[in-house]
């Protein structure tokens, strides 16, 4: 097929664009997509769409609510492809950033490095989900014979966008394998690093998945549950018509509790909880626990087709195993009870590989303008890939299942 003519413009708010048809573009429907499109994620029946943080609700109401736009370092300026005739045919959620923060794929150094030499490395260009290291699409395509197209001509735009209006960069981070792989061909240096996420080997109950660990972790983590709940708490399950506005002041009192002390000032503000609580709560799961009638912690996840993602928590007390309680072991209950393939509890943390959360590889890809600064960061970057692929085998090799069940697979 001869390539259509597509153009590309910026949009510098999702108010103008249809909700609809940039939900058509991430994955709205059921799209099998051929391992022959570079760009494509692999052979697949799998709504994207269902990674709720790629939609139209989620990444407006980060705009809606003052999350960013404004003073806060993270400017929208959205990819769109249309055909001539003004249709969208594709998009990509993308920022014009003064700093580095929210992101989760840690290139301060890089900044420092390249100013000390007298460039100026800010402002930058992201494909992301602010906030969110969640891995999903980032050049996003109407299904259809044009989509591989639209996502070629998405991925050279940034470069050139990138040139043409002299910035350092541009960063596409938390992207498919597949994508990441098709960035690669076309320059974009390659980064990887490791979340972990806990996976349903079809397990019925959450005593069949301790059954499959070795006896001393089973043990461990029956002691810290039974510890978390012992002073008398309770945790409840709370979506759709649960997520009432007291229950989202409750919960944002916790965030911010635990998000200043950790970031200084959380990303996220009040208004944006009331926003997705209206528009998307039955894609919103809280765990919210409970102590002598005052609710006094709780941790927030986004449901998919077949992944349950753990994204934020916070507390006003502080009982111990409580955090593993709310975040890796409720959300196991959860996914057992509804069938779902995984748990993505968020980034980092080591400490999750003796709960069952195994090690898992993400992707990032980086355009780099400078070619002095792109040949330092290519040299970092092949040594930083093999560290974390070593480190990674190391941590799989220290699972906590079965030595015997291990041997099977």
């Amino acid at each position: 097929m001869t390539d259509t003519e597509l153009r590309i413009r910026i949009a510098p708010s999702l108010a103008t664009i249809s909700a609809a048809d940039w939900d058509a573009c991430a994955g709205a429907g059921a799209v099998q997509v051929s391992d022959e499109d570079d760009l494509s994620p692999h052979l697949s029946t799998r709504r994207y769409a269902d990674n709720p943080f790629v939609s139209h609700g989620f990444l407006s109401a980060l705009e809606q609510a003052n999350c960013v736009g404004g003073r806060t370092g993270w400017q929208p300026r959205h990819l769109i492809a249309e055909s001539a005739d003004g249709s969208l045919l594709g998009c990509a959620p993308c920022y014009v950033k003064t700093h580095s923060q929210g992101e989760y794929v840690f290139d301060q150094g890089w900044a420092e490095a390249f100013e000390r030499a007298g460039g100026d490395y800010y402002p930058k260009l992201q494909v992301a989900v602010p906030f969110t290291p969640v891995t999903g699409p980032r050049l996003l395509a109407r299904p259809g014979p044009l989509a591989n197209q639209v996502r070629g001509a998405l991925a050279d735009s940034l470069a050139e966008i990138t040139t043409a209006s002299e910035l350092s960069s541009a960063h596409v981070t938390f992207l498919t394998e597949a994508e990441w792989t098709a960035l690669g061909k076309r320059g974009f240096l390659q980064r990887t690093d490791r979340q972990f996420h806990w996976q349903n080997a079809g397990y019925q109950t959450f005593e069949d998945f301790l059954g499959c660990l070795a006896s001393r972790k089973r043990k461990a983590i029956r002691r810290e549950r039974k510890e978390a709940l012992a002073p008398g708490i309770e945790v409840h399950w709370l979506t759709g018509s649960d997520l009432t506005e007291d229950i989202w002041d409750a919960f944002f009192a916790f965030y911010m509790d635990t998000g200043s002390r950790k970031w200084g000032r959380p990303y996220l503000t009040r208004a944006f909880f009331s926003i997705i609580g209206a528009t998307m709560g039955d894609r919103i799961l809280l765990m919210m626990a409970k102590r002598a009638g005052r609710w006094i912690a709780g941790a927030i996840n986004f449901l998919g087709a077949d992944t349950i993602y753990g994204r934020n928590w916070g507390a006003v007390e502080h009982h111990p195993f409580l955090h593993f309680e709310l975040c890796y072991y409720q959300a196991i209950d959860y996914a057992i009870a509804h069938k779902l393939k995984r748990v993505e509890a968020g980034a980092q943390g080591e400490h999750k590989l003796a709960r069952g959360y195994m090690p898992h590889t993400t992707y990032s890809a980086h355009f780099i303008a400078n070619p002095g600064l792109r040949r330092a960061v290519a040299d970092y970057l092949e040594r930083e890939r093999a560290y974390v692929q070593a480190a990674g085998e190391e941590l799989a090799a220290a699972a906590p299942f079965r030595k015997d069940l291990l041997e099977q697979d």
